[in-house]
């Protein structure tokens, strides 16, 4: 489990984070959800330690993750494997180079053990024969693959996913969603998932967080969310359901 403890964080005079508590279950994929600028890219990026905080902190498994120096937080950097929005994946590189990079940085495996993991995690995301193959020349929902698969080529205890489903067509969504379904499931990882898609929050919504002008506004499961009177959290799944009804029509 991943803890969130009142945590603050500011850019200036610009307060982002104002008090934030949550929790993050193992084993299930958590959401944070919420309009964009309310904060929900700073809060996963302080939870990994891509921002400090500036009050307050983060806990891996009841270690305290924020009072650690460099050093201190190379072991759980290690165990933590993060899904940038985009995907991110070094134009230059293979597949297959791509995915081995944690692989290289971080493990002393020989050069076909590697080779081994990187085949296994291209399986698990249905990948198989794209190894050769340069971001340059697969789809926008491969690239988001591939990016899994380099995220879980460590096996890690903790996922995080930063807007997976951004710039996808909503058929693709749902595979990428299921995928990180699986993932969760299978390895048993804490799975965080920064996501406004409302399919994403139906689909695989076990855990969600909302976030509202810097705050935890809201935190339960989505049977709980669906009965909830929570003012700012219907404002925003309302207004979400009616964008969706409108495009169809």
């Amino acid at each position: 489990m991943i803890k969130v403890d009142h945590i603050y964080k500011t850019f200036g005079e610009k307060t982002v984070l104002d008090d934030v508590s949550c929790t993050f279950e193992t084993g299930k994929v958590n959401l944070i959800i919420g309009q964009s600028g309310m904060g929900k890219t700073v809060l996963m990026k302080c939870t990994v330690g891509l921002f400090e905080v500036d009050k307050g902190a983060v806990y891996f498994d009841g270690r305290n993750f924020s009072e650690m120096n460099f050093k201190e937080r190379k072991p759980i950097r290690q165990e933590i494997g993060m899904v940038f929005q985009g995907g991110a994946l070094f134009d230059s590189l293979t597949v297959e180079q791509n995915v081995m990079f944690p692989l290289n940085m971080f493990t002393h495996m020989s050069q076909e053990e590697k080779l081994d993991r990187v085949n296994f995690c291209l399986q698990r995301v249905n990948l198989v024969n794209s190894n050769k193959l340069f971001p340059s020349e697969i789809s926008g929902g491969m690239k988001k693959r591939v990016a899994i698969a380099r995220a879980i080529s460590m096996n890690p205890k903790y996922l995080f996913c930063d807007e997976p489903n951004s710039g996808l067509d909503p058929k693709t969504s749902i595979v990428i969603d299921n995928l990180i379904m699986e993932i969760t499931q299978e390895f048993g990882t804490t799975t965080v998932v920064n996501t406004h898609d409302m399919n994403s929050l139906t689909e695989m919504g076990e855990k969600i967080v909302f976030i509202y002008k810097g705050k935890n506004y809201w935190e339960g499961t989505f049977e709980e969310l669906e009965m909830s009177d929570n003012p700012e959290l219907i404002d925003f799944v309302y207004a979400s359901k009616i964008m969706k009804s409108m495009r169809k029509h």
